[in-house]
């Protein structure tokens, strides 16, 4: 039976050769590895990940979360040839990002934008039109948005 180490190089090489370029996860997982030969330990538990993934303390909890993750892809390829390897549940850490507040134009900022649009400046016979067809845009968009 192969180590973990070599069991990490294994999996790496071969989710590389899928096209997966894995920079956080390959760092993350030889991280691992060093970590559980620390704690001597030669399969994967699941308070050993827990563990692991909530290190450095003074990070956000989707560090944490994105660092299970790493060993849960890893655990569930190990597994097949470790049968002691517990796979990290989801769930453990849980996250939920916060989505970005979206930002919304008042009727004077649409007026003002469109009126800008008017004076893009014209560069040949061909972009005299352009003035008016970012005004059409933009007008039509704002209108469909201002219906909701």
């Amino acid at each position: 039976m192969n180590t973990l180490r070599q069991a990490v190089h294994e999996y790496l090489s071969l989710r590389r050769s899928l096209g997966f370029k894995l920079r956080d996860a390959g760092k993350g997982l030889l991280d691992f590895v060093t970590f559980m030969e620390r704690h001597r330990t030669s399969y994967i538990t699941q308070a050993l990940a827990l563990a692991w993934a909530q290190q450095p303390i003074d990070v956000q909890p989707a560090q944490w979360a994105k660092r299970l993750s790493f060993v849960r892809g890893f655990a569930h390829h190990r597994s097949a040839t470790d049968p002691r390897t517990q796979i990290p549940v989801p769930g453990l850490l849980p996250f939920r990002a916060k989505r970005a507040r979206p930002y919304l134009y008042s009727d004077d900022e649409i007026r003002k934008l469109l009126r800008a649009t008017l004076d893009l400046p014209c560069r040949g016979q061909a972009s005299k039109l352009r003035p008016w067809t970012y005004h059409g845009l933009f007008g039509g968009t704002a209108s469909q948005l201002t219906h909701w």
